[in-house]
């Protein structure tokens, strides 16, 4: 199957496409406005959708996974990326500044209670906004877990997965010298925060080129090229990120605290393949957490535009339209 015909089959289960019916931009602090938008259902079940990177931006596509009639859709880019301001600014961007600002569109909104839909990045967000303010979710959607561990950015960036995509490998790692190899995140930060714009977005470009190769099964590992300014948001807040081990107190802190959210039912779709964020991350996650159901979805890989992926998370998202206890605004 080609690319364009997984994305079509993919297209098939969503929604119809949506405007906003509310815009703005939003000032956080610390020089930093985020852009947020609301769809749907303004008397709807609240729910904020999380997207990966960090630096990945919303699309209109994150609003289509929900029933419009029943769903109030909140969205917004995380600082730095997308339409929030200063672009690639990786200043006062850390993980609890992101958790501050979701809880601050949340009381702008004057919601009580939400479920959280996020994947990849957007997992880790979601679990960790989770564990910091139980109290304020109502239910957990997760795709493409990732826990924010150092085996997991060893898996990616320290060639294990380069062993299933030789080439895609020799590309990325070859274009810093060999005695930096034993650290391609600090390679790549040397030069992606070196002050050369022409150089920063080359290096953001090889970035997000070796993480989109791997991102689907329909891909085969290729990969178009992104355009520079939304590669060097994407890169330079990835490796921000990442360098600094997800501004966690410890290694392994999601798993080691999952007892704060017990308590919140939580449905896991997970691909099989899923090349950048390995199923054992999954699966760790719902294993022993009762209220927590794993969808291991066959033939599939990371991106959220996998046909299977989609498919499962629209069925959880219409399983989910008559819960009258998720209707907590």
């Amino acid at each position: 199957m080609d690319k364009s015909a997984g994305q079509n089959r993919a297209v098939a289960h969503l929604y119809p496409p949506l405007d906003p019916y509310d815009q703005r931009m939003l000032d956080v602090g610390d020089g930093h406005r985020v852009y947020v938008e609301q769809c749907g259902n303004p008397d709807g079940i609240p729910v904020v959708v999380l997207h990966g990177g960090p630096g990945g931006g919303c699309s209109p596509a994150m609003r289509r996974y929900f029933d419009p009639a029943v769903y109030r859709i909140v969205l917004f880019d995380q600082r730095g990326c997308g339409r929030s301001r200063p672009h690639a600014s990786v200043s006062d961007n850390t993980t609890w500044h992101l958790i501050r600002d979701i809880e601050k569109i949340r009381t702008l909104f004057d919601i009580k209670k939400w479920t959280v839909f996020g994947g990849s990045w957007g997992a880790t967000l979601s679990l960790l906004y989770a564990e910091t303010h139980p109290e304020r979710v109502s239910y957990l959607i997760l795709r493409g877990v990732f826990l924010m561990t150092q085996a997991e950015l060893n898996w990616f960036y320290g060639g294990a997965a380069g062993q299933f995509f030789p080439e895609q490998w020799k590309r990325f790692s070859n274009l810093v010298p060999e005695d930096e190899h034993d650290d391609m995140i600090a390679a790549y930060h040397r030069r992606l925060f070196s002050g050369d714009l022409p150089l920063e977005t080359r290096y953001a470009r090889a970035w997000a080129g070796w993480e989109n190769a791997l991102a689907t099964m329909q891909t085969s590992g290729v990969a178009g090229e992104s355009p520079a300014e939304y590669s060097r948001a994407f890169a330079r807040l990835e490796n921000h990120y990442f360098t600094n081990k997800g501004f966690l107190e410890t290694d392994g802190q999601i798993l080691k605290n999952r007892n704060l959210i017990e308590h919140i039912p939580a449905t896991i779709v997970q691909g099989r393949y899923d090349m950048i964020c390995p199923p054992a991350s999954a699966f760790k996650l719902a294993d022993g957490w009762s209220k927590a159901e794993l969808k291991m979805i066959r033939a599939a890989g990371h991106a959220l535009s996998e046909p299977g992926i989609t498919a499962e998370l629209v069925a959880t998202t219409r399983r989910l339209r008559d819960r009258a206890d998720l209707l907590t605004t």
